[in-house]
């Protein structure tokens, strides 16, 4: 039975999971924890449920899904699995971090350049999609057996994501939501980046961007 644990962190209000698969081994799915007391509730929940972390996942490359990924690569050394197309965003992260006045341990470069495809680590086998205009190399994660979709930041409830960042497109984003989103039937759960989780069917019919 598939696990998944939401974190609320950072001063951004980002949603980081942990999925349990087989073994206790775990995936960190972009880790937004923000300086040490979140790094340690992460790390507590992790050794609590004895869990070991075997790969981190960034949905895209945005400052606050990636606060954590310096902590989480050397605390537990896994390889970290991102689109090469959002590697230049890492390279504006520092400036980003300088507009809001937050702290910024820069992320170390990708391990395994994500495609969109079939991954299995942990146990688990995702489908990658590439649903662009967020941010040019956004994947989502969708778990067909347990109908979950972690969507990082391509839709909310109630909402998509923000298009006038560099690398942001809206027409491009709302072209990949109906074709790569609103693609799974009704019932898969919607995981976001931010917010509360929704669902395809709720999203399809009430989501006033469509």
């Amino acid at each position: 039975m598939l696990q998944i644990q939401c974190f609320e962190f950072s001063p951004f209000a980002e949603n980081t999971y942990v999925i349990t698969g087989t073994d206790r081994q775990c995936l960190i799915v972009d880790p937004g924890s923000y300086g040490a007391s979140e790094e340690i509730k992460l790390t507590e929940y992790i050794e609590a449920n004895g869990l070991t972390p075997v790969a981190l996942l960034n949905t895209h490359a945005h400052i606050d899904h990636i606060f954590g990924n310096h902590y989480v690569k050397h605390k537990w050394n896994v390889p970290l699995y991102l689109s090469s197309l959002d590697i230049p965003l890492f390279e504006r992260a520092e400036s980003m971090a300088a507009l809001w006045n937050l702290k910024y341990t820069p992320s170390p470069l990708p391990d395994e350049d994500l495609t969109p495809g079939e991954l299995t680590l942990a146990g688990i086998t995702l489908e990658v999609r590439h649903v662009p205009g967020h941010a040019p190399g956004h994947m989502v994660f969708i778990h067909h057996e347990s109908k979950n979709v972690l969507c990082g930041d391509t839709l909310f409830q109630g909402s998509i994501g923000r298009t006038d960042l560099p690398g942001g497109n809206h027409e491009q984003l709302l072209q990949n939501i109906y074709e790569q989103l609103f693609s799974l039937p009704d019932d898969y759960a919607l995981l976001s980046g931010h917010g509360s989780a929704t669902s395809v069917g709720e999203e399809r019919a009430h989501n006033p961007f469509f």
